[in-house]
């Protein structure tokens, strides 16, 4: 079987990539950069060039494949909007799949896209999912809440240095996922015939708020968090003045993604059939705990090596002078 993965550049998308090529599928990469890209192809998958911003570019990789994994999303440094990625592109590559003759599709979407019409990538996914579903292709859709990995910039690394931690409205408790662990259930979806035409969420142990992410981090760092909380006002504020310029209207279409965040609503589902149908076990599942004490407990390590090398290092820079100044 191969497979054509979509985003592989990307923090879930690599993890997806990775899985896939240890259970021995062969994986080609849609990729804007070879260079950037250069990791998976050390890894063993092929590259292929290709833009869902540009549809004459897929038909061509996506000769022979027999199934599609879709972990792309835009990016809020992206020169492009989410329009233009997230539906656009993502109609393009249904498309182009359909017409190919595609067997699988497997399509990441967001929980509770359905509530948020008025958040921009959130109604995306739903058209999307809505999309996919009539498109006539095979498919499975799993809908992610969040991933432990983007935890360690917004809470971890600033409690380290001492920075704010920025903090908005009412924090919703989030079932934060490693991605290495969605990507189980991506790469499973192939093979288990129960997952076809099927919409499963794909979500973390328990969902977690802000507030409890940062006394988690502060007690595994041993540091204190400098709390910084925005008012959601100012945030709508901040949105409506990004949308006045174009170069800014990604930024502010993110922006709106944090009021979900910050709504005080949980974004959170149970998985127990989605467990029993993928036949994976739970409690092979990554906790938010377990995440976090790895990371630190390297970090602290590593810190407490660099405080050492330092110290030796002065210790010896100082003795050679007054050795000197003696002999004179």
């Amino acid at each position: 079987m191969t497979l054509l993965i979509v985003g592989a550049t990307g923090t879930l998308g690599r993890q997806v990539a990775r899985r896939a090529i240890d259970e021995g599928y062969k994986v080609r990469c849609l990729v804007r950069s070879s260079k950037k890209a250069a990791f998976l192809k050390e890894w063993g998958a092929e590259l292929v060039p290709g833009d869902l911003c540009f549809p004459q570019t897929l038909p061509a990789a996506l000769e022979g494949v027999t199934a599609v994994i879709d972990a792309a999303t835009s990016r809020p440094t992206d020169s492009l909007s989410i329009r233009q990625v997230d539906w656009d592109g993502k109609v393009a590559l249904i498309q182009a799949a359909k017409a190919a003759g595609v067997e699988r599709f497997i399509f990441f979407s967001i929980l509770d896209a359905e509530k948020y019409p008025e958040v921009p990538l959130m109604e995306i996914k739903r058209c999307t999912e809505l999309f996919l579903t009539e498109s006539g292709l095979n498919y499975t859709i799993l809908r992610l809440a969040g991933f432990m990995q983007g935890l360690i910039g917004q809470y971890g690394i600033p409690i380290l240095e001492g920075q704010p931690v920025w903090v908005s409205g009412e924090s919703s408790p989030v079932a934060y996922m490693d991605t290495q662990d969605i990507a189980k259930f991506g790469i499973r979806a192939l093979s288990v015939p129960e997952t076809e035409n099927q919409v499963f969420p794909v979500v973390g142990t328990r969902a977690w708020s802000a507030e409890e992410i940062i006394n988690l981090c502060e007690r595994l760092s041993g540091k204190d968090a400098r709390v910084t909380r925005m008012p959601i006002n100012l945030l709508r504020t901040v949105r409506s003045c990004m949308r006045f310029f174009q170069w800014g209207w990604n930024v502010a279409d993110r922006l709106a993604f944090t009021e979900v965040l910050a709504s005080g609503k949980p974004l959170n589902a149970s998985m127990d059939e989605t467990y029993t149908v993928f036949g994976l076990d739970k409690q092979q599942t990554t906790t938010l705990e377990s995440y976090l004490q790895e990371y630190f407990s390297r970090i602290m390590k590593k810190l407490k090596e660099l405080d050492y090398e330092k110290n030796k290092t002065k210790k010896q820079s100082k003795k050679t002078p007054l050795k000197k100044v003696n002999s004179q």
